[in-house]
């Protein structure tokens, strides 16, 4: 039996036309649910609400939740919130309603034997709070008949993907590891995500690098589908680099029948990028859900469905390859994206993930990264540049709403003394007077959705956000305010929503999954990322053994350097020394990490004017992926030089130099973030909430930064080489407790 909602069998079946993105207000989801229970106040007494209905035609069993359905009047309502004039919804959309309250009202009537009944859409405007009501009244037969076209349209890829998924059970039953066995540590790690897909907890993985995590991971994951009865896998990394790691383990492993997706950012994907996304502009988005049906049996044939491989079938069918990319996401086995797919705020995998009632299994690739990236992910700011530009351009209707705003904010800066505060609270009369700017937007744009106007956009788009996540305000967060001077010595200032703590938003995406995995080599101390990240107390902590030895890596410790701020100036000539030291001991490719780019291009200029036969390279500020690559490139067999690089940057992880292409590290600062007031504020906060401020703020980030940078070095079990820890303050026991348990630290 296949199961699926009414919503996506309608979706499947009924929708037609044109993609069609032009921005129109719509209400947020939180509106959506107040729409909803406003309707019902107003209904009478016996009127039900979210009535549970379900069907058989064949092997499909279809399920869903009618909104509401009021026995006296025999009547079935579909309700519908929107913004704007009704009359300017798209006729698609229409036709989607009108295919769900039917299939409703056959279900209904299939219920209850009922002959006939009134079925009835009812647009809710959440600005207005008027209900406009479409009434049909249709006969149970003629309802059964459009039940079952609907059916007989969606059977053949329902017996089709019943079809698939017991090939694909099959194969992953007898699936076997692609290698003639497992590296050290990687049955170990291999064997705890299986027994967490098992049991249905989430699983925190220290291992280190080069015991191929990826695959290390994924291939239990794949054993679990059949026997857990899990629907989808989804691999997420911080970079693209972490995708493709992801896509050849999977290639190794030979899974024919797996369709694996790739999902990437939409200006990546963006075949016309000029053109605005709807049918008078994008030839691809033109008759967009006509042809879709073709590319989405092309694409599901396929199977393999990477960047390159979407993008051929797309262009072949006509349809645009992001938003195909989308709808494969649906009925894909594997989906291999970015964090922000299943943990952002409008998240894609999450919110098909609860819609579908999936059982999902999460695999975190460095995880270490997720701690800041959610933190951006839950922030929000904004700028009085923007609202002073605004200003001049804005329509006269919202000449007043913006003044307010303006009036409001300029008060706070005239209240603040210092050019940076924080508070305990966002005040109230700003967030009102930026609520109701919101609204004077929504209703300008609602009346006006043809009319292309960016900035006001991006505006209202980073107030929506403000104005959300102040609503969710709490210590998780920090709200301040930063000034500085615009060109006639005024005061403009920058207003932020800093979340300091993910917790509370991360913790519901872990519960919605059978198993999340968050796997990475610096995932010390435990209790740091079980705090920041909302995971259970009782989650499995797993420090992977190690395959390297410590006879493999030398670390030796400067201890007789400071790196401090104040002593940098003095650090420059014992640091370019001991690199001369090391590189006549033994010459080859080197990578120097510093602090900032400033400290970086001290040390170089003096290096350069003491050791000018020695090769150099170094990192700009401005990297484009092109001199990244050649950047890396110069770190080839039998080279020799020293690359200066930015700790945390682009070349302190996710980077792969094995062998003689990489022998070695200078790493002069222990990577402690900036000392600055929005860090002391999160010392302040970290202190208060955990009792251990500068650990949270300080010394946990950026010793993981070092420990990343090292692990460059060694990449395989042949690899040898050293690495330099440049500060009197990795002699401390406090730090080197920190450091990896496998690395043996000169005295």
């Amino acid at each position: 039996m296949y199961r699926v909602a009414v919503r996506a069998l309608c979706e499947f079946t009924a929708k037609g036309g044109d993609l069609d993105l032009r921005f129109t207000p719509a209400p947020t989801a939180q509106e959506g649910i107040a729409g909803h229970a406003l309707v019902a106040t107003r209904r009478p007494e016996g009127y039900e609400t979210e009535v549970a209905l379900e069907g058989e035609f064949g092997p499909l069993k279809v399920r869903g939740r009618a909104d509401g359905y009021d026995p006296a009047l025999n009547r079935l309502e579909e309700v519908k919130t929107y913004r704007g004039d009704l009359q300017r919804m798209p006729d698609n959309h229409r036709q989607l309603h009108w295919a769900q309250v039917k299939v409703y009202g056959w279900l209904l009537c299939q219920a209850r034997n009922l002959e006939d009944i009134e079925l009835a859409l009812v647009y809710l405007d959440i600005g207005s709070q008027r209900e406009t009501l479409i009434t049909e009244r249709a006969h149970a037969e003629e309802l059964k008949a459009f039940f079952e076209e609907q059916c007989r349209r969606f059977i053949h890829w329902a017996e089709q993907e019943l079809a698939h998924g017991t090939s694909r059970d099959r194969m992953l039953e007898n699936l076997g590891f692609p290698h003639a066995g497992f590296r050290q540590g990687q049955r170990q790690l291999a064997e705890a995500v299986y027994k967490a897909a098992s049991t249905g907890c989430c699983l925190m993985a220290q291992a280190p690098t080069g015991i191929g995590k990826t695959l290390g991971t994924l291939f239990p994951l794949l054993k679990a589908m059949p026997r857990r009865a899990l629907d989808k896998v989804f691999f997420l990394a911080a970079k693209t680099p972490g995708r493709q790691l992801a896509l050849d383990a999977l290639a190794q492993l030979h899974a024919a029948p797996l369709r694996v997706l790739e999902l990437v950012a939409r200006d990546k994907a963006c075949e016309h990028p000029e053109n605005a996304c709807h049918g008078e502009s994008c030839p691809l988005a033109r008759g967009f859900y006509d042809r879709l049906p073709a590319a989405r049996q092309a694409a599901a044939a396929q199977r393999w469905l990477d960047r390159d491989a979407l993008r051929e079938i797309a262009l072949a069918h006509q349809v645009c390859p992001y938003y195909l990319a989308q709808e494969m996401a649906r009925w894909s086995d594997v989906v291999v994206g970015d964090y922000n797919y299943y943990f952002d705020t409008s998240a894609l995998l999450h919110g098909l993930t609860q819609a579908n009632q999936w059982r999902v299994a999460v695999l975190v690739d460095e995880a270490h990264n997720l701690v800041e990236r959610a933190r951006r992910m839950y922030s929000a700011e904004l700028d009085q540049w923007s609202l002073k530009a605004l200003r001049k351009t804005a329509a006269p209707a919202l000449k007043k709403p913006l003044e307010r705003v303006s009036r409001a904010w300029s008060e706070l800066n005239r209240e603040q003394s210092e050019d940076y505060q924080a508070y305990e609270t966002p005040p109230i009369g700003l967030l009102n007077a930026l609520q109701g700017a919101v609204t004077a937007i929504t209703d300008h744009l609602a009346e006006h959705p043809t009319a292309l106007d960016i900035p006001l956009q991006d505006f209202y788009f980073e107030a929506l956000q403000f104005g959300r996540l102040a609503e969710q305000f709490g210590p998780h967060s920090l709200f301040d305010l930063s000034k500085r001077p615009d060109r006639n010595g005024r005061s403009l200032s920058r207003l932020c929503l800093r979340n300091l703590v993910p917790a509370p938003f991360l913790a519901p995406r872990f519960s919605g999954s059978r198993s999340t995995v968050l796997f990475s080599a610096t995932l010390t101390p435990r209790h740091y990322y079980l705090d920041l990240l909302g995971l259970a107390p009782n989650t499995p902590w797993l420090d992977v053994d190690s395959p390297f030895h410590a006879d493999q890596l030398q670390i030796r410790v400067a201890a007789q350097v400071s790196t401090r701020y104040q002593h940098r100036d003095a650090s420059l000539a014992p640091i370019a020394s001991l690199m001369a030291s090391q590189f006549a001991e033994r010459p080859g490719n080197y990578l120097a990490f510093f602090s900032s780019h400033d400290y970086l291009r001290k040390v170089a200029e003096w290096f350069t004017r003491q050791h000018p036969q020695v090769p150099v390279w170094l990192q700009d500020r401005q990297m484009d992926e092109a001199a990244r690559h050649a950047f890396l490139q110069r770190f080839s067999e039998g080279g020799q030089g020293i690359g200066f690089a930015v700790l945390g940057g682009a070349f302190g992880e996710g980077i792969d130099l094995p062998g003689e292409r990489l022998i070695g590290a200078f790493i002069a600062t222990l990577g402690l973030p900036q000392l600055n007031p929005v860090n002391e504020q999160l010392r302040q906060r970290m202190a208060r909430l955990f009792g251990a401020g500068y650990d949270y703020a300080y010394l946990y980030p950026g010793l993981q930064k070092v420990v990343q940078a090292a692990g460059r070095v060694i990449r395989t079990p042949a690899d040898r080489g050293v690495v330099h820890l440049i500060d009197d303050r990795f002699a401390q026991p406090e730090i080197q407790r920190l450091l990896p348990t496998w690395w043996a630290v000169d005295p």
